[in-house]
């Protein structure tokens, strides 16, 4: 049987001597470092790099990434499919734009040129480049130009502000790219495609010259140039990684590679700051949601409050839905909001005060929602009125008379050669039915006007309608029309008139079974 000290003492050698195999153990020595990352070498050389068929990629490469006529037609077509896309405001259609883009084989070419040290390739990729986002940005420019839609969209919106984690993405995307070529897996560009997005931000810098809008034209410029220069430079280091052999020296290839190091540096900085704004803003947001929120009970509803973060002093304003009212709230709110935040604060917030019941205020909120929701529909359909109304009268959108509480829309047509005094009436009707509730009043140029022809029987169906086409001109012109023909003829086409009977003239002559019209105007009849 042992004591206490025999455990003691067994303990302490078992100590000894673990501590003595610890010190005995020699370090890891650096030629051992130095043979491990030889054999990783050679595994590399041998096992990776000696599959590859350099030759036959390099060609294939070349030949995909120069200035072809195929290159600028799939550029105007991704650029027009990506500006329409942008303005419709449709995620499909732009992911569209992106899968017919080409850019991205000029880019990856640049990058292999660069690792390869061929200057001549590297001067036909990088006119290719130039010539094809030129040419997408002058494409889009012309088309926002002449198109009645140049509001900046969400999805216009999200190309403005590039930050790191767009760099990361063309990286990342890169990367996968330059696998895909040097391995001869060809589809995965499709996918390197949408995640880089290379054609949209250059739709938007057309859209911001269009428009003068300088921020716009700014901010997507500058997403453009980070994928662009991202992926050229990827594509470079990942050409020299699977041993595409380079004309440069030793020394030149470590300028080459410190320059590549300095470019990435550069972008990140100024990219890392934006990052850092828009993560402060997120947190701001939060605290802005959590501080209007505390300011009520617990049975109020918030609507999200809005912030502008670029107004000096930075502002609040919010919807809530109480069943108590807090005739403080706005300065208690701003005052603990300039706390956290750091800066002045003006907060604006509207209390709807709702019943007791619980879910009231849940309720409340649901209907604004809904009446928002509703009137966000009226207006987009009513802006679309004004802007179909001025495109079938020729007109500008500003010269377009849109009264919302009468609900009428008015304009004044321009002479269109070959088109009829039923034809501006049928486009007036069409406009019409496609926004219930609303009056469109197109007032027609001073076109020739219809011959009436009156039977025995009076008038068939199609001189009626002449006869309602005349009232119509009358009525939306304002001017008096003269009819001519015998006395029967006159008195039948005025009781088909009745009371818009009173904006025309008669002058009967003869009997004749006919009845023309004529501007009581000295205007000159247009058609």
């Amino acid at each position: 049987m042992t004591s206490p000290t025999d455990d003691t003492a067994s303990i302490a050698d078992n100590d000894k001597a673990r501590t003595g195999a610890f010190t005995s153990r020699r370090p890891i020595s650096r030629w051992t470092v130095l043979r491990a990352l030889a054999e990783i070498r050679m595994w590399w050389r041998d096992g990776v790099i000696a599959d590859l068929d350099h030759v036959a990629t390099i060609e294939r490469v070349r030949g995909e990434s120069l200035l072809t006529s195929r290159y600028v037609f799939m550029t105007a077509m991704s650029a027009g499919i990506a500006i329409l896309g942008l303005l419709l405001s449709s995620p499909a259609v732009v992911i569209g734009a992106m899968l017919l883009s080409p850019l991205m084989n000029p880019i990856i070419g640049t990058g292999f040129s660069l690792a390869t040290g061929d200057a001549d390739w590297l001067r036909r990729c990088g006119k290719a480049l130039l010539a094809g986002s030129a040419f997408a940005i002058l494409f889009c420019a012309l088309i926002v130009f002449v198109s009645p839609l140049q509001t900046v969209t969400e999805e216009i919106a999200a190309r403005t502000r590039p930050n790191l984690f767009d760099l990361l993405v063309a990286l990342f995307s890169a990367l996968a790219g330059s696998y895909a070529v040097i391995r001869g897996r060809e589809g995965t560009i499709v996918g390197v495609a949408i995640a880089t997005a290379l054609m949209p931000p250059l739709a938007v810098v057309g859209f911001g010259l269009a428009t003068f809008n300088w921020t716009v034209f700014g901010g997507a410029l500058g997403l453009f140039i980070t994928n662009l220069v991202t992926i050229g430079l990827t594509a470079a280091i990942m050409a020299r990684l699977y041993g595409f052999q380079s004309d440069l020296t030793h020394r030149q290839s470590r300028f080459q590679s410190l320059g590549i190091i300095a470019i990435f540096l550069a972008l990140a900085v100024p990219l890392g700051f934006s990052l850092r704004t828009i993560a402060w803003e997120a947190n701001g947001q939060r605290i802005v949601n959590q501080e209007v929120a505390e300011a009520f009970t617990d049975r109020a509803r918030v609507d999200q409050p809005i912030v502008n973060w670029a107004a000096q002093p930075v502002t609040v304003s919010a919807s809530v839905f109480t069943p108590e009212f807090n005739p403080d709230a706005d300065s208690e709110v701003a005052t603990r909001l300039a706390e956290r935040l750091g800066r002045p604060v003006v907060v604006t917030i509207d209390q709807f005060q709702v019943g007791t019941d619980p879910g009231a205020a849940e309720q409340a909120a649901l209907a604004q929602a809904r009446a928002r929701e509703a009137a966000e529909a009226s207006e987009r359909q009513i802006a679309a009125l004004g802007q179909n109304l001025a495109l079938i009268a020729g007109v500008e959108r500003s010269d377009v008379l849109l009264d919302r509480d009468s609900q009428r829309a008015q304009a004044a047509a321009r002479p269109l050669e070959g088109l009829t005094l039923a034809g501006y009436r049928e486009l007036e009707r069409r406009l019409e039915s496609s926004t219930p509730g609303w009056t469109v009043e197109l007032r027609p140029p001073l076109a020739v006007l219809p011959t009436i022809a009156v039977g025995d029987e009076g008038l068939d169906a199609d001189n009626a309608r002449r006869v309602a086409l005349l009232a119509w001109a009358a009525q939306r012109t304002g001017l008096r029309i003269t009819l001519s023909g015998g006395s029967d003829s006159l008195d039948a086409v005025t009781e088909a008139l009745g009371s818009a009977a009173a904006s025309f003239d008669t002058r009967a002559s003869g009997n004749g079974d006919t009845v023309s019209a004529a501007w009581s105007t000295a205007a000159t009849p247009q058609g």
